[in-house]
This record gives structure tokens, sequence and C-alpha cells, in this order.
């Protein structure tokens, strides 16, 4: 009996955070639209990046109640003072950017050009000013602009999720970004056992529960003489650290 409850109970819990998600982000969606044109653009990005944050630490404390999902993201909390800086988490699954934003009020992302037109992200994008991943060479320039304004900067290294053991071939922007901008680059490791929304797995698709994350800080980085060689030992330290941790099985 106990069994088909829980089952019941977790599939409950699978689309009421869906939805909940969805419901946050169209109801900001209809006043950032409103807000854009109006607001100055310091404003905008300020409130907009702040209400990001508020809804996403809302929606992962409405997780967390359900007992289905545990959270442990205190960490992230030393980073608010501490100024501009590169943030490079590795990027097992979409929760990756949901989490790291609910923390810090004061983050410009790195997104994909398509969720710029994504009906329930892209208006809180655009006030926010993220910074839309379209060419390496307007993306290294726009978010030098915002670290050097005095925001930290989100970028995944990896710029996909994980598909690979421990973590995928880096890219080059974030060695890029950190050499042009001159600022350091503070490494970030979430881990977790859980597959859910891993690249690969369907968004309906229930994972086993409970799904635990935790998130810890690693190497500061001060900024690179050489972006390419930075780039190498950034993707070693990754691979070194991450293979101590646990790993969530490939999405299938």
């Amino acid at each position: 009996m106990l069994r088909p409850l829980r089952t019941a109970y977790e599939y409950l819990v699978l689309y009421y955070g869906l939805g909940l998600l969805g419901l946050i982000c169209l109801c900001w969606t209809a006043i950032a639209v409103v807000l854009y044109p109006l607001l100055p653009r310091r404003w905008g990005e300020s409130l907009g990046r702040r209400v990001i944050m508020a809804a996403f630490r809302v929606y992962l404390a409405a997780l967390s109640i359900t007992r289905a999902c545990r959270f442990d993201l205190s960490a992230l909390d030393a980073l608010r003072s501490q100024g501009p800086m590169i943030i490079a988490p590795n990027h097992p699954s979409l929760l990756d950017a949901v989490m790291v934003l609910s923390r810090l009020p004061d983050v410009v992302c790195v997104i994909k050009a398509a969720l710029i037109e994504n009906i329930f992200l892209g208006a809180g994008a655009r006030l926010a000013r993220y910074i839309r991943n379209d060419s390496l060479v307007r993306l290294v320039g726009k978010a030098a602009q915002s670290l050097r304004g005095g925001s930290q900067l989100l970028i995944f290294p990896e710029g996909t999720r994980t598909t690979r053991f421990p973590v995928n071939a880096f890219k080059g922007a974030t060695a890029g970004i950190a050499k042009r901008a001159g600022v350091p680059v503070q490494t970030v490791f979430i881990e977790t056992e859980s597959p859910y929304l891993r690249k690969g797995w369907p968004l309906f698709r229930k994972p086993p529960m409970p799904m635990r994350y935790r998130v810890r800080l690693g190497r500061r980085f001060d900024p690179p003489a050489d972006a390419q060689t930075f780039q190498a030992e950034l993707e070693r330290y990754f691979e070194q650290e991450l293979a101590r941790g646990p790993q969530p099985p490939l999405a299938t």
C-alpha cells in the first residue's frame, strides 16, 4: 500500500514543481514586459536580478517543503559582497542556474540565445540584462563591460550540461572574459546523485526521490595572463575535483 502512495506523491511533487516554476516565470514576465521600456537601464537590471533571486529562492523553498528535494546552497552566500568576479560552476542539470541565482543579488547570467525569446524566461532575462550567448566576440565584450560595472558574472565553462564524466571539454569564453576584464574566476561545484534534468532527461520523467543538491566553493583563480593556458588549467582542476565527488548516471 505504501509504495503506490509514495510513487503517486512523487509524481504530484514533480508536476507541482514544474507548474509552480512556470507560474512564477509567467507572472514575472507579465510585469517585466511593462517595466523594460519604462525603467532606466541601471534600475531595471538591479530590480530584475533581485526579483529573480527572490523568485528562485521561493521556488526552491517550496520544493524543499515537500521533502522530495533537498538543497544545501549556503556556501554561495559568502560571494555576495566580494565584488566583481566570474562564478564558474559545473553544469549537471537545468536546475544549476536556478540554484546559483537564488543566492546572489547582482549576477549577470550568460544564457542561450533561444532563451531570450522564451515566453517564460525572456522578458525577465532582458530586464536583468542577461547576456545572449550567440557570438563569442559580443559575449566577451558585454561580459567584460558588466564586470567592470561591478556585477558578478555566472557562466558555465562547459557551455552546456555535462554529458561525459566528470565534465565536458571547456569552451574558451570563461578564460577570454577573465583575461579581458581582469577579474578572478571563482570555481563552484554542484554535487548531486540525481540524474534529473541532465542532458537528454525528459522534462516529465520522474527521477528517484528525494533529490539532493549541494554546492561548495572551490579554488579562486587570479585573472589569467594567457587565456588558452588558463582554460586547460581550469578544466584539469574541475576534472580532479569532481572525480572525488558523487556523480549521477547519465540520462538515458
